[in-house]
């Protein structure tokens, strides 16, 4: 393995982290999880976004290593599926949004690490799926319970039980893509982060939690968390700045407070 199989660079305001083992079609190691999440923590303040994607053509990631995972303990196997769950959460609980950008193969555990970000974007050439039910397995990072909150129960219950592959166009049809697009990968999930990264980050947050927490709360109760969340706004001085320059009819020069 490279010893740089995970490779995070700083391009203009957003942090791009690749997954730079191409020979393997990118697949996930148990040392290269450990590498994305010493990556995570390594995210400079000043990006607006982070950008994930696969170094190759051939696949953004393929999934896990199955041979570690062969002749493992049930313990091993448990701390192994919670850790890799830990990691992928780490990159959902960023204080900037993120944005995978599916290019060929996006299998398992690869799949997974997309659906922990906030967008996904595709190529036409993406190919996804949980595979895991084809090996006498289920996913384990985190695949069972974010793939129903973004397609529902009925199509989640089904790419899990017949652990088919998705194509891109099918993907951006049932919401597991935002967007399909063409062109090099880190450029296409630029271009797409722009659409939002030029306003206030303190309102995107409070945004993506809002909307996250409707998931798993009542509507009565999510109606109180985004009265508590749009006061919060209210208050910062990008909501003064933001209302006075849509009076004066000028773009706004947010400050990020």
């Amino acid at each position: 393995m490279s010893a740089r199989a995970v490779v995070l660079e700083h391009r203009e305001e957003f942090a791009v982290l690749t997954l730079d083992r191409p020979e393997a079609l990118n697949a996930l190691s148990f040392e290269i999880l450990e590498e994305i999440a010493a990556a995570i923590q390594e995210v400079q303040a000043g990006a607006r976004a982070l950008i994930v994607t696969g170094a190759g053509e051939k696949a953004f990631c393929a999934g896990a290593d199955i041979k570690e995972l062969r002749n493992r303990g049930l313990l091993a196997q448990h701390r192994g599926s919670r850790r890799g769950q830990e990691v992928f959460a780490g990159i959902a609980a960023l204080p900037i949004p993120s944005v995978a950008v599916l290019d060929g193969f996006a299998f398992g555990g690869g799949l997974e690490l997309a659906l922990a970000c906030t967008f996904r974007v595709a190529t036409s050439n993406a190919r996804m799926g949980l595979p895991e039910i084809k090996l006498g397995l289920i996913p384990g990072y985190g695949g069972t319970q974010r793939l129903p909150r973004l397609v529902g129960e009925a199509r989640a219950l089904e790419l899990v039980m017949t652990g088919r592959t998705v194509r891109a166009e099918e993907a951006l049809r049932i919401g597991l893509v935002n967007r399909v697009g063409e062109g090099d990968s880190v450029a296409i999930g630029i271009e797409f982060a722009r659409t939002f990264t030029g306003y206030s980050l303190p309102a995107l947050g409070f945004a993506r939690d809002a909307v996250s927490r409707a998931l798993d709360v009542p509507i009565h109760e999510g109606l109180k968390i985004e009265a508590d969340l749009s006061t919060l706004a209210f208050r910062m001085g990008d909501a003064e700045e933001g209302m006075a320059a849509f009076e004066e009819k000028r773009d706004p020069e947010w400050q990020d407070a």
